[in-house]
């Protein structure tokens, strides 16, 4: 377990967050006027499971063309000409 005081933290979170990511240290204690204030600890590991396509077959994305096809409408609206 390390402790930093707030001004550290607040100038190194990324290398602090680092280190707890690492497992460099298992806890960061971060302290205000030399009294604990806050602990970094590291986050439980997401599970893996199935995300990507959890939706396949629901619905059809649109193309590029489709996306594009009003583009000219749209101009026209933001610069006033019919």
């Amino acid at each position: 377990m390390s402790t930093v005081n707030m001004l550290e933290a607040k100038s190194n979170l990324s290398r602090l967050v680092d280190r707890i990511e690492r497992g460099l240290d298992d806890e960061i204690v971060i302290a205000r006027n030399g009294r604990p204030a806050a602990r970094l600890v590291p986050t439980a590991k997401a599970l893996p499971g199935k995300r990507i396509g959890l939706l396949k077959g629901r619905f059809n994305a649109p193309t590029l063309e489709q996306l594009d096809a009003d583009n000219g409408t749209v101009a026209a609206l933001f610069v006033g000409t019919p």
